[in-house]
């Protein structure tokens, strides 16, 4: 019989060593997928604009000043799964609407409730075009925040009116005017019958329609699948909402609430 000879300490740790990478490779192996890897390796970016603000402990979101023990961002994404499930994929009256890429938008601009300094009664809604803010009044003295994004048309009228009707996936029926500085929106002219709903028609998952003194104002709130829009001002449309925003909106807002645009 031939005993083996011992390993040194070297040999001993080189063979350990070589044994846990072997180990850790099969467990990644087995347990990463390229989705999981992309998601978990995705780059994050800073943004200047929310250093120094407060976070809100209990969903990872900004606040506007110091509270309780919040702790002051880096300027990177907060991760909530309070807000990955608020923006994650929606199936909605047939049509599957992607996740939206929370991270990479200002958290200011996310769906929250926030104090009611308007003194506007329950039920109206608020368009603040200058802060990209849309504030539903509700009843308990407290509003729901959307961001939005403003286009020219968003601009071009402020006041007081109503939300004459509201429609789910509606048809895009650009002006004659538009299609007139556009001519290749001529096949969704009013004439032709507008884009058929769906997810890359510009009115999104949802549309409310504004009336003043019994007129249209061809002034909308709608949805819009460009996230990356919120926050801006872009170069046409009214106003606009992520679509899971657009579609908890439609839900609260009643036919002929009233709205104010300032």
């Amino acid at each position: 019989m031939t005993l083996s000879k011992p390993l040194s300490r070297r040999q001993f740790l080189t063979m350990s060593g070589l044994a846990a990478a072997s180990a850790g490779l099969a467990g990644c192996a087995s347990s990463m997928n390229t989705d999981r890897f992309r998601a978990e390796t995705a780059p994050y970016f800073r943004n200047p604009a929310l250093e120094g603000r407060f976070a809100d402990p209990r969903y990872g979101a900004e606040l506007e000043g110091p509270v309780g023990d919040g702790m002051t961002p880096s300027g990177l994404p907060p991760q909530s799964a309070y807000y990955a499930e608020m923006y994650g994929p929606k199936f909605d009256e047939g049509f599957n609407i992607p996740a939206v890429p929370y991270e990479q938008i200002d958290a200011r601009f996310y769906r929250q409730e926030v104090d009611n300094t308007f003194g506007e009664r329950p039920g109206t809604i608020i368009v603040d075009t200058g802060e990209r803010f849309l504030y539903l009044i509700l009843s308990n003295g407290s509003a729901m925040r959307y961001g939005v994004g403003i286009g020219r048309e968003g601009f071009a009228w402020s006041g007081r009116g109503v939300i004459q009707w509201k429609q789910k996936w509606p048809r895009w029926k650009p002006p004659n005017e538009m299609v007139a500085r556009q001519p290749h929106l001529a096949k969704y002219s009013i004439a032709n019958g507008g884009m058929p709903p769906g997810l890359d028609n510009p009115l999104g998952a949802r549309a409310m329609y504004i009336f003043q003194n019994g007129e249209d104002t061809l002034y909308r709130l709608h949805g819009s699948p460009e996230w990356q829009s919120i926050g801006k001002a872009v170069s046409s449309g009214c106003v606009r909402l992520i679509n899971q925003d657009v579609i908890d909106l439609y839900g609260r807002v009643r036919n002929g609430a009233p709205i104010l645009v300032i």
